[in-house]
């Protein structure tokens, strides 16, 4: 069921004018204990609702996303805003300009209440390494929520939300959607304009929607969607229907990794509710074939060894001198290093550490270039794999959601948590977490922007699971 359309009707029919509903999840925000909150927009929610319900009055129509609340995950640009990435060094940080996919969502007329709670830029999987506390669970507050994303999901599980825009590296918009419940959708790499989100790797970073049904995640993917001649990896894509997604009859086979599901890694429940959701799908007359993938423990070091080398280029901005929290030292070089070492948390600076040493002379050539050969291999193995199958189907995460501290001590079990994740984001492919299937969702991909194909197999396992 789609909220978007609800709200909407409840609107256009003046059941509910847009400032109480605006006032009623601004209340939820202030008065929620699962830490999703970094800042609230509550003046300038309240100003655009009091304009929306004015357009309302005088009998005009209003755009299908007019009114409707949603949350920003405290990566993106919002002009005037605080954008703190959840760390010391930006924690003062007021954006000057917006992102390009949040200017499309105002532009469309929705309402921003929250700058949501998530991992400190973006690093990590379960949403506890911030300065604003660990985000909790939706379903039981002594897991985590899980990451980066973590505040967005969990808002949108709770209902403070109607739809949140996450970011997703590897799998930080599904491995949380999938921890709360709900639907997250990282769709084609390029899709949706980067310009305004803060750059973790620029390679796989991509924008996308947390709802909590295929449908708001249509209307919100389109919206944000198409080319920005402020970032050069986008492109134009056509609109996506609501009738072509209800029509599944276009898929006929779907794979799974069989090496993702044969593993000592996955739980026995995670794996026993995956094969029988491969059975009902068997039962519907589709094909179902065993397909062969890269180890996973691979997938994460190839994911890894980028991400880490790309986000130590793209954080060696943050020295406190054009923007951040400066700290003086004696001189200049003391200045960066206790401005660094201070602000950043442990697991940015692990990350920034390891970036640099994969990219360091004498390394470079041994770690960073066979990652890039790898990701190439994982491309290529994908593009392979869609010539025989519509769909590959996964689990979103091999085991249940880790109570809170768990991961702080073992930050590589944190890594490897994204094990079927991060293989996509290498592809840059467009794959989207369901609530159904295992107890953490089941994760539907498809090859590149076949971003509506994947919304049909969400609508026909909907259904059917």
């Amino acid at each position: 069921m789609s909220e978007i359309h609800k709200i909407h009707q409840q609107l256009m029919n003046k059941e509910i004018t847009c400032t109480k509903l605006v006032q009623d999840r601004l209340g939820l925000l202030k008065q929620n204990t699962h830490n999703t909150v970094n800042s609230l927009l509550d003046e300038t929610a309240l100003a655009l609702a009091k304009k929306v319900d004015a357009k309302i009055e005088s009998g005009e129509e209003i755009g299908l996303l007019e009114g409707i609340p949603f949350g920003i995950k405290d990566v993106y640009m919002v002009q005037g805003t605080y954008t703190t990435a959840s760390s010391d060094l930006l924690k003062k940080y007021k954006s000057a300009y917006t992102a390009t996919a949040i200017q499309k969502l105002l532009d469309a007329g929705a309402i921003p209440l929250v700058k949501e709670n998530c991992d400190s830029f973006g690093h990590g999987s379960s949403s506890e390494n911030t300065i604003f506390g660990a985000v909790k669970n939706a379903v039981n507050p002594s897991l985590v929520g899980g990451g980066s994303s973590g505040g967005s999901a969990v808002n949108v599980a709770k209902g403070f939300t109607v739809f949140s825009i996450g970011g997703d590296t590897g799998g930080s918009i599904r491995q949380p959607a999938g921890y709360n419940n709900v639907f997250g959708f990282k769709p084609t790499y390029g899709r949706i304009s980067r310009f305004g989100l803060m750059a973790y790797a620029s390679s796989t970073d991509c924008v996308g929607p947390i709802a909590k049904s295929t449908e708001d995640i249509r209307i919100v993917l389109n919206a944000m969607s198409g080319k920005d001649v402020k970032d050069q990896t986008t492109y134009q894509s056509s609109s996506i229907s609501k009738e072509s997604v209800l029509n599944t009859d276009a898929i006929k086979t779907v794979g799974y990794f069989k090496n993702f599901i044969n593993n000592d890694a996955i739980s026995a429940e995670i794996k026993a509710d995956f094969l029988a959701s491969i059975e009902k799908i068997k039962a519907k007359g589709i094909e179902v074939k065993e397909l062969d993938f890269f180890e996973s423990d691979t997938l994460v070091s190839t994911y890894y060894t980028l991400a880490m080398a790309e986000t130590a280029s793209n954080l060696s901005r943050l020295d406190g001198t054009n923007y951040g929290n400066r700290i003086e030292g004696d001189n200049l070089k003391d200045t960066y290093s206790i401005t660094r070492s201070e602000n950043f948390s442990e697991e940015s600076k692990r990350r920034i550490v390891g970036g640099n040493q994969v990219l360091s002379q004498g390394f470079s050539d041994e770690i960073y270039l066979k990652g890039l050969n790898l990701r190439d291999q994982i491309a290529a193995n994908f593009e392979k794999d869609f010539k025989e199958v519509d769909i590959i189907l996964s689990p979103v995460t091999p085991n249940l959601p880790p109570k809170i501290g768990d991961s702080l001590k073992d930050p590589l079990a944190m890594y490897l948590s994204d094990a079927y994740t991060v293989g996509f984001s290498l592809g840059q492919l467009p794959t989207l977490t369901i609530p159904k299937g295992t107890a953490t969702g089941l994760q539907i991909s498809a090859a590149k922007n076949n971003d509506e194909l994947v919304l049909q197999f969400a609508n026909f396992l909907n259904d059917l699971i």
